[in-house]
């Protein structure tokens, strides 16, 4: 137990394919304590139970193996560096094999743990007697599942970690459980200490999402340095759970309030009601200070007991999908390229009549280079080159396959300009949905296999939580606007997926801008802005601690992650269209952000 010095985590996996430079910069730079790696969005794991369905050695992310820890396998154990990774996908025996196989042939000795439990596709019949429904849209449970697991939380790596592993390898486990676990361990915090847990929690949601803590993504990215070299996140936590969050020095990046305050809000709904397995959180009240260059103090999160539900994300298969891209150029080209999309999809069409088959289940089509992503807040139809994006569903192979043969018969009838085929013909995939439900925690059973020993874990204890309201009220403008500024003059934003839900978090660069902005983006204005796209409810929630406000925006994603056929089905560039919304001020405060407005602008 470690009651004095502070725990160094860092991260160096954000995502399945994040860069192979990470690990060897935080292993010989980061002077660490633990290492983590988080690569399980969920689409993955509907990729890696495919991939097991055809290889029962394969269904984990090979890259944590072959890429991360083998090249610095040897650099670790001299360190004595903790290892945790969720790298196990649906597959972590297997992912365990690997890697102490890698272990031998390199000479060294590590300790691996793996947590299990998280895996229910074995067990859909009784699922199903729970009468799941789908989180987002209510519909009932498919009849079949690819991939069904559930977020387990820290308490199964703490475990394991107790019993002397040097290595924690997870399939399922939330991101932040990842940090919360080592945490836990290395301080003895109580599970029902809810503060600190949420603190650790916190600390684990800002560095999960690696560089986008240390400037990746980041509004003002003209002051980013050193993309090239980006620093991966590394957060030194205290006992009480207070934690700074820096980055190796010498690397590119930057951390500020600003940039860490973008991964606070990103990805998140009701930030007073932030849910996980081990605890709900409130992160509203949370502040973020520098306290030196690239470094920052973050603290004020709050902890309460969970509920008595653990979320599960499965996945099941829902036809067939098919995307196709080609440019044309010249005079008029979006409006050539949308007559020529539709062509191809009349054409399509009368094909399948003639043949028997059914209709498009879906299709779509963007004409990028126009601003078609902006709706009816285009700007440009004047571009001389466009590429014309085709997304189309179907219940029936074959019927794609049919589409992606009739793409390449427009070049030569349809209208001209008309030329690289980006990827050649299309290639029909199957189509995964996401299906995410509740179910009893206590249906869910986690285990730490170490050596020949096998532990099974109590996942929690739910006990009674304030009622939590639906969001704070947004301080109100005090004075009068004669002036109009775009919300990039006044704010930060980031924005992000929550299945086939959006949030976009918008930070105030000042407190006095906040009764403005809260002002402009009303929950109905923010609706009509995104009404080209929204097929839901907007709501918004309020942190005073770091200044802003954060929406989310339901079902506005065309179905979310690979189910949709938008260019931008995770919602990556909506904050940046926001960032476009006028706002009235005070002339005072247009004249203050005139510089800065010139730059943006």
């Amino acid at each position: 137990m470690n009651q004095q010095k502070h725990v160094r985590i860092g991260c160096a996996s954000a995502f399945w394919g994040d860069s192979q430079m990470a690990a060897a910069q935080l292993v010989r730079a980061g002077r660490l304590n633990y290492l983590v790696f988080d690569y399980l969005a969920e689409v993955t794991m509907s990729i890696l139970a495919g991939q097991k369905m055809k290889d029962d050695k394969a269904g984990y992310a090979r890259d944590f193996v072959d890429t991360a820890m083998a090249p610095l396998l040897t650099e670790i154990a001299d360190q004595g560096l903790k290892i945790i990774a969720n790298a196990g996908g649906v597959n972590p025996l297997a992912c365990r094999d690997a890697l102490q196989a890698a272990c031998e042939q390199a000479g060294v000795n590590l300790r691996i743990a793996v947590v299990l439990g998280d895996d229910l596709a074995p067990r859909q019949a009784e699922l199903r007697q729970h009468e799941p429904v789908d989180l987002g849209t209510g519909e009932a449970m498919p009849p079949f599942l690819l991939s069904a697991n559930a977020y387990l939380g820290a308490r199964p790596i703490a475990r394991a970690l107790a019993e002397g592993a040097d290595v924690v390898i997870t399939g399922r486990v939330t991101d932040s459980a990842l940090v919360l676990g080592p945490l836990v361990h290395e301080f003895g915090w109580a599970w029902d200490d809810y503060d600190r847990l949420a603190a650790g929690s916190l600390a684990g949601h800002l560095i999960e999402c690696g560089t986008q803590a240390t400037g990746g993504n980041f509004t003002d990215w003209e002051s980013v340095p050193g993309y090239e070299d980006m620093g991966f996140p590394i957060v030194e936590v205290a006992p009480d759970g207070i934690f700074e969050l820096t980055k190796p020095d010498g690397t590119g990046g930057l951390v500020t309030p600003a940039t860490v305050a973008e991964q606070l809000v990103y990805e998140i709904a009701n930030p007073c009601d932030y849910r996980l397995p081990d605890l709900r959180c409130d992160f509203s009240q949370v502040t973020i200070d520098s306290v030196a260059e690239n470094r920052v103090r973050v603290q004020g999160a709050r902890g309460f007991p969970p509920t008595d539900t653990l979320k599960v994300a499965a996945t099941w298969p829902d036809g067939f999908r098919c995307v196709a891209l080609f440019m044309i150029g010249g005079l008029q080209a979006p409006a050539k390229g949308r007559r020529v999309a539709d062509a191809i999809l009349a054409r399509c069409r009368r094909l399948f009549t003639a043949q028997g088959m059914g209709d498009f289940s879906a299709a779509s089509v963007e004409v990028l280079g126009s601003e078609a992503t902006y709706g009816e807040h285009a700007r440009r139809d004047d571009t001389r080159e466009v590429v014309v994006k085709i997304g189309v569903r179907h219940p029936d192979k074959k019927s794609l396959v049919l589409f992606s043969r009739e793409i390449a018969q427009a070049a030569t009838a349809m209208a001209p300009g008309i030329t690289g085929y980006v990827g050649g013909r299309p290639v029909v995939h199957p189509l995964i949905r996401l299906f995410s439900f509740l179910v009893p925690a206590d249906t869910v059973q986690a285990e730490v296999l170490i050596g020949d020993k096998r532990i099974s874990v109590t996942e929690r204890t739910p006990g009674e939580a304030p009622q939590v309201a639906h969001g704070m009220q947004a301080p109100i403008p005090d004075g009068q606007a004669d002036s109009r500024v775009p919300l990039i003059a006044l704010a930060h934003a980031r924005s992000g997926d929550k299945g086939n839900h959006a949030n976009i978090g918008v930070i105030a660069r000042k407190p006095e801008y906040l009764p403005w902005i809260a002002a402009a983006l009303t929950e109905q204005a923010v609706a009509e802005h995104f009404g080209h796209v929204l097929e839901g409810e907007v709501k918004r929630w309020y942190l005073p601690g770091i200044r802003a406000l954060n929406f989310l925006l339901e079902h506005s994603l065309g179905g979310g992650g690979v189910a949709s056929l938008r260019m931008d089905p995770q919602g990556k560039a909506f904050a940046q269209m926001l960032l476009d919304f006028p706002v009235d001020v005070p002339a005072a405060i247009a004249r203050e952000v005139e510089d800065l407005l010139l730059k943006k602008t």
